[in-house]
């Protein structure tokens, strides 16, 4: 991820908020999150968009490892053999989201924000992912810099852009779908 200040991280939060609500509002679809180390923040950003409602359904912050397997559904075997920080837990944790709050889409967020170590990763280690319809599934790693707060600032942006990514790469397989053409 590109390294940018706090606050431009912070002023890009609401504006790529409200273009993923307007992109899931133009498809008619909706939005669960599921949230670890960002503890509710990429929910508030959703939330600080006046008409979320028409897209978002809720959020679920699952902090504790045990929630994440006991909420979400996420494999307590993987759990247990590599910790809540991990590419395939954010997966999970997306598709859990999905299924528990009956959203098209699902957000997630895992990773270490300090101010120590975490599962053996580093601080700024985080896994964000997204799972919608039709299979779409995407986990991207991030090596992020700072304090607490600014990794948890970047982590809620970056899954944001995901999302809006994962949406707008989406909308254009379903339209060359649609046209018959591959």
């Amino acid at each position: 991820m590109r390294a940018e200040s706090g606050t431009e991280a912070a002023s890009e939060a609401p504006a790529t908020a409200a273009r993923a609500l307007d992109a899931l509002v133009a498809r008619g679809q909706s939005l669960a999150v599921a949230e670890s180390l960002t503890g509710g923040l990429v929910a508030g950003a959703l939330t600080g968009v006046p008409g979320a409602s028409r897209a978002f359904r809720g959020s679920v912050t699952a902090y504790a490892t045990q929630l994440k397997r006991d909420v979400l559904g996420v494999d307590g075997p993987l759990l247990d053999a590599r910790g809540a920080v991990d590419a395939e837990v954010a997966r999970q944790m997306a598709h859990g989201v999905r299924r528990v709050l009956g959203a098209h889409w699902g957000i997630a967020t895992t990773g270490v924000a300090g101010p120590d170590p975490q599962d053996g990763q580093p601080v700024g280690t985080v896994f964000v992912a997204a799972a919608g319809p039709g299979g779409a599934d995407a986990v991207l790693r991030l090596a992020l810099d700072g304090d607490r707060e600014r990794i948890r600032r970047d982590t809620v942006v970056a899954v944001l852009r995901l999302l809006v990514s994962e949406l707008t790469e989406n909308a254009a397989a379903q339209d060359t779908e649609q046209r018959g053409e591959f």
